[in-house]
């Protein structure tokens, strides 16, 4: 009989394992020494101690998945328990155990992980279905599409949730992506109408711009060129193959009038600037008849050099004031001229001069005896108040006797 510490062989050739429970049969040995027989199956221990480590290192550093874990643990368990190696069995049940917790274990944190990152990619789908329902309403037309489109590739490549709640989820994301589509289709519809309308209005304005392009009535057409120009702004932009088109012709033909404009006012503009230099000629000439000494000879002098005035042609409208400003000027000094003669050779005037003037000095004498007698009497009060009027009627007085030198005395 053979044996050690974990195992022996009979004299019958039978392999013992001892366990806590007692020695269990491994299995009949006849083909050689009991040693051999006791060598043969510590093998096979070393062959499961082997196979368990590489276990143990599969599960921890490998993404094993515990279902697999689960069936190689089973598989070993099952050697082991069948007791067909001799060792300590014992201690790789305990390690089979050890391994079957972690691997549980591991399966619970891979579970929780797996409910955590569905309720991450549960919110994420719901952000994502919140802002496309919020961009489905948006007139950004351009950006709001190329933001779509990024949140369906965001969508790809988040997890599927379980089946209800990722249909529901996609069914409303669909939605809001649709209902976009047909806003925004709806929109440039009606825009290219607009646009087709546009387009038509700018025709018209564009046939009516070229009619006047040869115009020689400037004021009226620029004042209408102008108004062509507002009604073009409020027609709104055409399609864009017909727009550049359309105001290259517009723009066209206020040009060929506008430029005709330009030469017949650059012409005109010389002219008037000639014109002014006479004028500014003939208002110095003017000039020199004031002061007035001759008012015959002045207002004869006068009359020639306005008929010249009359016959020369207009000037700039910014030097028109003053330089007519200039012959007002000696207009009105011939008129006073004339209204000063007038007075001083008008015998009615004269008559009516001197009789005022005999009326202030007849006032001015008696007031005077009036203040005499009151001071003799002594009454000052009397006589300063009497001498306040005399100072107004000497006033008078005094601006009647010039009136009447201007007579001739």
């Amino acid at each position: 009989m053979s044996s050690d510490p974990w195992g022996r062989v009979d004299e019958t050739g039978t392999v013992y394992v001892r366990t806590a429970d007692g020695e269990k049969v491994v299995g009949s040995w006849q083909a050689g020494t009991p040693e051999e027989a006791l060598a043969y199956f510590e093998r096979k221990y070393e062959g499961l101690v082997v196979e368990i480590g590489l276990l143990e290192r599969r599960v921890k550093t490998t993404d094993l998945s515990a279902k697999d874990a689960t069936t190689a643990i089973e598989h070993l368990r099952q050697q082991v328990d069948e007791h067909h190696a001799v060792g300590d069995l014992a201690a790789l049940a305990k390690r089979l155990d050890a391994l079957a917790e972690t691997v549980e274990s591991r399966r619970e944190e891979r579970k929780a992980q797996k409910a955590k990152q569905a309720d991450e990619a549960k919110s994420a789908k719901e952000a994502l279905v919140a802002e496309a329902e919020e961009l489905a309403q948006s007139e950004q037309w351009r950006a709001a599409g190329e933001r779509l489109r990024a949140l369906v590739d965001t969508w790809k490549g988040l997890p599927r949730l379980d089946r209800k709640s990722d249909d529901e989820l996609w069914h409303r994301f669909s939605h809001a992506r649709s209902a976009f589509s047909k806003r925004r289709k709806a929109h440039f519809a009606s825009l290219d109408a607009q646009r087709e309308e546009a387009r038509k209005t700018k025709e018209k304005l564009v046939a009516e711009a070229e009619s006047l392009s040869s115009s020689t009535d400037w004021g009226a057409t620029a004042a209408r060129y102008r108004e062509l120009m507002a009604d073009w702004k409020a027609a709104g932009r055409a399609q864009r193959e017909h727009e550049d088109d359309l105001w290259n012709r517009f723009r066209g033909a206020q040009d060929v009038f506008f430029a005709a404009r330009s030469e017949v006012f650059a012409e005109r503009d010389a002219e008037q600037i000639e014109n002014l230099k006479l004028k500014e000629e003939l208002a110095a000439e003017a000039e020199k008849l004031v002061p007035v000494t001759d008012l015959k000879a002045a207002r004869a002098a006068f009359r020639a050099v306005n008929e010249r005035w009359e016959a020369i042609g207009h000037v700039p409208r910014d030097a028109r004031s003053k330089v007519e400003g200039r012959m007002h000027a000696v207009e009105r000094a011939l008129q006073e001229a004339e209204e000063s003669e007038w007075r001083r050779t008008n015998p009615e005037a004269r008559a009516r001069a001197a009789g005022l003037t005999g009326q202030l000095q007849d006032a001015v004498d008696k007031l005077q005896k009036q203040i005499d007698a009151a001071r003799s009497a002594g009454n000052d009060a009397k006589a300063d108040k009497l001498a306040k009027e005399l100072e107004g009627r000497q006033a008078l007085l005094d601006q009647a006797l010039k009136g009447l030198e201007e007579f001739g005395g």
